[in-house]
């Protein structure tokens, strides 16, 4: 966790290559950027290949997760705010 705030959350999450973050749902407003590696992230229905430098917004309530490609760590910085 880089901070922790009520009105703001940034988690830093290194996945090894294979590993996997579920695709799960929150009652928050979420932003994933990749800050190294490629992975397959789940944003509700869609499924997106996703490298360096990219940004992923998800609604509240949507599912999503990713996972790190075989053969890459991933790195993903995930900013979390209130969905209200």
């Amino acid at each position: 966790m880089l901070d922790d705030k009520p009105e703001m959350r940034i988690a830093l999450m290194c996945l090894e290559p294979g590993q996997k973050l579920d695709p799960h749902k929150a009652p928050l407003r979420l932003l994933m950027y990749v800050v190294e590696g490629k992975g397959t992230f789940t944003v509700g229905e869609e499924k997106i290949e996703a490298d360096e430098k990219t940004c992923l917004p998800c609604d509240p309530m949507v599912p999503h997760g990713f996972a790190a490609d075989k053969g890459e760590r991933l790195v993903v910085m995930a900013i979390v705010t209130p969905g209200d």
